[in-house]
C-alpha cells in the first residue's frame, strides 16, 4: 500500500471488494502501518473512509467503521460517533466497538444515548466504552440508573462496577434492592471492588 500513488483507492477497493477476507486483511494491514505512512497517505485514507461513511451500502458503511477502528486520527473519534446514528445496528456495534478501541470522553454523551438503542448488542458494547472510558462517563452512568429502562440500567450498572469511582457508591447501594437480580448482582461486584463491600452505608451523606 505504501508504494501505491492512491493509498484511498486502494483501500476502497479492497473493503467494498464483496470478499470479507479481503477487506479484513486490508484492515488489519492498515493498522501494522498506520505510523509509517506519510501524511498525505493518512489524508487520503481518511478522505476514502468519510465517504465510504456516507454510502447507501451498508456493508460499506461497516468497513469504513471497522477501519476507522484501527487509525488514529483526530477524526476517527467524531466520526465513529455518527455510526453511533446508523440505521443498521450492525453497523452501529461496530461503531461502539471501534469507540472502545479509542477512549475518549468526547464519545460519552453518543455512548450514554446509545444505552436506549434497541439492539442489545449496541447497549452491551456501548456500556463496554463507557467502562473504558473511566470516570469522565461516572454522572452520566448515575444518570441512566435513576431514569432509564431495565435492559440500560443493567448495562449502566455493569459499567459502573467496572469503572470503580466512588461517585456511584450511593446509586449502587441503592440498586442492591433492585428488584433484577442481574443489577443486584453488578452493583454488588462494584461495591466490592471498591472495598466498600457490605458496610453499612448512608447514602444521603
Amino acid at each position: 500500500m505504501e508504494s501505491l500513488p492512491d493509498p484511498g483507492f486502494w483501500l476502497a477497493a479492497e473493503l467494498t471488494s464483496g470478499d470479507d477476507t479481503r477487506a479484513e486483511a486490508a484492515v488489519e494491514h492498515l493498522g501494522q502501518v498506520r505510523e509509517t505512512l506519510p501524511a498525505s497517505a493518512l489524508s487520503q485514507i481518511m478522505t476514502t473512509l468519510c465517504d465510504l461513511n456516507l454510502s447507501t451500502d451498508v456493508d460499506s458503511r461497516w468497513w469504513s467503521a471497522r477501519a476507522l477502528a484501527a487509525m488514529h486520527d483526530p477524526q476517527v473519534v467524531p466520526l465513529l460517533i455518527g455510526c453511533l446514528q446508523d440505521s443498521d445496528p450492525g453497523v452501529r456495534q461496530c461503531a461502539a466497538l471501534g469507540l472502545r478501541l479509542h477512549p475518549d470522553p468526547r464519545s460519552v454523551p453518543a455512548l450514554l444515548a446509545a444505552l436506549a438503542d434497541p439492539d442489545p448488542m449496541c447497549i452491551s458494547l456501548a456500556a463496554d466504552a463507557l467502562g473504558d472510558i473511566g470516570e469522565p462517563a461516572v454522572l452520566g452512568l448515575v444518570q441512566v440508573m435513576q431514569e432509564a429502562p431495565l435492559a440500560s440500567r443493567l448495562e449502566a450498572v455493569r459499567a459502573l462496577a467496572k469503572i470503580g469511582d466512588q461517585r456511584s457508591i450511593p446509586i449502587l447501594f441503592q440498586a442492591l434492592s433492585d428488584p433484577s437480580p442481574l443489577i443486584e448482582h453488578w452493583a454488588s461486584e462494584g461495591l466490592e471492588r471498591m472495598g466498600v463491600g457490605m458496610v453499612l452505608f448512608d447514602p444521603s451523606t
